[in-house]
């Protein structure tokens, strides 16, 4: 790697704080308190940079850094680049799929200066570029030139180191996680669940189109399913991102890639193509689509859509590009299935047999996360149906508490087991609020109301009420319980004024080896589930997932005291038997404590103090973050914390069980409204 004297890498204050695990109000702070700070060396008056490699030796002469990982100085690198990060991401992503695919080549290469691995790249790159994504004059993937590889050469050193452990594809989708992450506005992404829901829709298929592709998180999924001669295509309108896209592809399938640049419906670089399965998440309620010059195209074999039909284009070219008998899922909003002005597209669709299933997800599968979206599943007719019929499925009803998203697992097996018994039989007996097998000519209305919603049978009456009878009853326990875990009348501190104790931080406490801190990842490799800032402040169990990515995650253990670092709460909790071994999520910080120094209950519970978070918070436009170093708890010995400690934990059983009652409380009601409303329950 490149030696950190020459390493022109620059570093903003964000960047500081990330890799000190402080919030940026600490590194003002470190600035004016700090005399031999590192001066800016680049950036603005209001957004000045630093060099990386002076920030880098300050943190660790201060006992705030140990050790700058590999992955962050590399991130540093990339996101500090000259020309940009995106232009960073195709140069690395160019350098990883060499090593991917060349090693030898790469090893040769990088043998020299970075002059010599400059001017050799580029001739290597052509090789592997060509074989993976065809002439240049047909892949969006450029070679880049010697110049310009030149201040790159830091970063490919960088991310070579990277790549030695984990392998290239896990270093690239790190990288490209974490621009994607700090550029939430720019792009939109399909979770991973969801796109895999997807390609168990679409199946086994050897030639996959995405029109929309995006990131290529639905093409990955397909592939996940290696098929001998599997070939991968897609097109997106923002050229740079086909070029991300077509290297993550690259690197983590052995498929054949072709990615265009281009909008497919005003531009469609694949007219020739007759794949076995297109999946699509197109963009939604798009007005300048190219209504008025594609009025005559013939992909619109089901009827010319509205303006205002955006989804039911993509719908129709996705069926366009299939062969016959070929599958499209694609991810519609909910008003696709019932506005008006696409009731003539959906009733051609229904009765020449296209559409075979609607399913209604539930709400947080994918952004909006407020609506629930729903997935059409098409099959291009080989021949008209003597009797259509369609399936209809919702299931919403797995929806998750909060923001941790749905139940995944459960969205999975009912959909794909319902899906899979409508296909191989044409037929499926009704279940109750999930799903059910309708006649075309039921839906073939003045509305053509697709909606699952409407048309499914409610859950079992018996069920209903029997449910609701087992809600009343652990309310009921509940409440007693609370009664029971009511704090006691709060007795005033003995003398007039209590004595001022010394006090320490939560810094010096790590610094003196007392506890140990760590912040939330932004991804990792290991599948497990991930506590959120929201589970800790509602006092939920872990309902997050985490992005692929080669970081470690922090693992949590019991006794573990975990920190919100956003939204001004007073909120800290520990870590019980029930939640460990959870990932750490994203604006997190975990404190562990040594149980010879600190008892976790007496640390939390101090940790709360509103007074406490007031003096260590700081303050933005829109926003309140938690500098937890600041954070401050009395020196008492181990004995007297444990007295405190008793006291903390009683308050957080008492807590625990008014959320439960509160959360029980709602149950009954809503189930009470709605049986009373249905039918289901009596009004005496």
């Amino acid at each position: 790697m490149q030696d950190k004297a020459t390493d022109g890498t620059e570093v903003t204050a964000a960047g500081i704080a990330r890799l000190a695990g402080v919030g940026r109000a600490a590194v003002s702070n470190w600035r004016r308190r700090h005399a031999d700070f590192p001066k800016p060396v680049g950036g603005t008056e209001t957004s000045p940079s630093f060099s990386l490699a002076d920030v880098e030796a300050w943190l660790r002469a201060q006992g705030k850094l140990a050790e700058v990982p590999p992955r962050e100085r590399v991130w540093q690198q990339l996101a500090g680049h000259p020309e940009g990060p995106v232009t960073a991401l195709v140069h690395t992503g160019c350098g990883l799929l060499l090593i991917h695919d060349r090693p030898t080549l790469w090893l040769d290469a990088s043998a020299g200066s970075d002059e010599r691995l400059a001017a050799m790249l580029p001739a290597a790159l052509d090789q592997v570029l060509d074989a993976r994504f065809g002439p240049a004059s047909e892949r969006t993937v450029t070679t880049p030139i010697g110049p310009r590889l030149l201040p790159s050469v830091p970063l490919l050193r960088g991310a070579a180191e990277l790549a030695a452990g984990p392998g290239a594809r896990k270093a690239y989708e790190f990288l490209l996680g974490r621009h994607l992450d700090a550029n939430p506005r720019q792009y939109t992404l399909t979770p991973g669940p969801l796109a895999e829901l997807m390609a168990g829709l679409a199946g086994p298929a050897r030639t996959v189109l995405d029109p929309a592709c995006g990131t290529g998180t639905l093409l990955r999924a397909v592939a996940a399913t290696p098929r001998s001669g599997q070939e991968l295509y897609g097109q997106d309108d923002d050229p740079a991102l086909t070029a991300l896209t077509a290297l993550r592809l690259a690197l983590s399938t052995d498929a054949t890639v072709r990615i265009a640049a281009g909008d497919s419906l005003r531009a469609d670089a694949l007219p020739a193509l007759r794949a076995d399965a297109a999946l699509c998440h197109p963009p939604f309620n798009e007005r300048n689509w190219g209504h008025d010059e594609l009025a005559y195209d013939p992909r619109w074999e089901y009827g010319f859509p509205a303006r205002t039909e955006s989804e039911l284009a993509w719908v129709q070219h996705a069926l366009a590009r299939v062969r016959d008998g070929g599958t499209v899922v694609v991810l519609m909003p909910p008003a696709a299935a019932s506005r008006r002005s696409g009731r003539r597209v959906r009733a051609d669709l229904l009765r020449r047999g296209a559409l075979r299933a609607v399913i209604a997800l539930p709400v947080g599968a994918a952004p909006p996360y407020n609506l629930p979206l729903h997935l059409w599943v098409l099959r291009r007719p080989e021949k008209a149906p003597a009797q259509p019929e369609v399936l209809l499925a919702d299931a919403g009803q797995f929806a998750g508490e909060g923001r941790g998203g749905p139940d995944w697992r459960s969205v999975r097996d009912a959909v794909l087991e319902a899906w899979g018994d409508f296909d191989r039989t044409g037929r499926l007996d009704d279940r109750p609020g999930l799903a059910r097998c309708l006649p075309v000519i039921e839906l073939l209305d003045d509305d053509v109301d697709l909606a699952p919603a409407r048309h499914l049978p409610p859950p079992t009456a018996a069920g209903d009420t029997g449910r609701l009878t087992d809600v009343r009853e652990r309310l009921g326990e509940t409440l007693r319980l609370t009664a029971r875990l009511t704090p006691a009348p709060a007795a005033p501190a003995t003398g007039r004024a209590a004595p001022r104790r010394p006090l320490t931080t939560v810094g010096e406490l790590a610094r003196g080896g007392a506890l140990t801190l760590r912040t939330g990842t932004h991804g990792g490799h290991a599948r497990v589930p991930v506590l959120t800032d929201h589970d800790v402040l509602t006092g939920t169990g872990p309902t997050g997932t985490l992005p692929e990515s080669d970081e470690e995650p922090v693992l949590t253990q019991p006794g573990d005291v975990v920190v919100p670092v956003l939204g001004g709460g007073t909120v800290a909790r520990v870590v019980d038997d029930a939640t460990a071994g959870a990932a750490l999520g994203r604006n997190l910080v975990l404190l562990r404590p040594d149980p010879a120094a600190l008892d976790p209950w007496f640390l939390a519970g101090f940790l709360r103090g509103t007074a406490n978070h007031r003096q260590a918070s700081s303050y933005a436009s829109t926003a309140t973050r938690l500098d937890v170093r600041r954070l401050q708890l009395p020196r008492l010995p181990l004995d007297a914390q444990r007295g405190y400690g008793d006291r903390f934990r009683a308050l957080d059983e008492f807590e625990r069980a008014l959320r439960l009652a509160g959360r029980l409380g709602e149950q009954l009601v809503r189930g009470m409204y709605d049986g009373l409303t249905d039918g289901t329950v009596a009004p005496d």
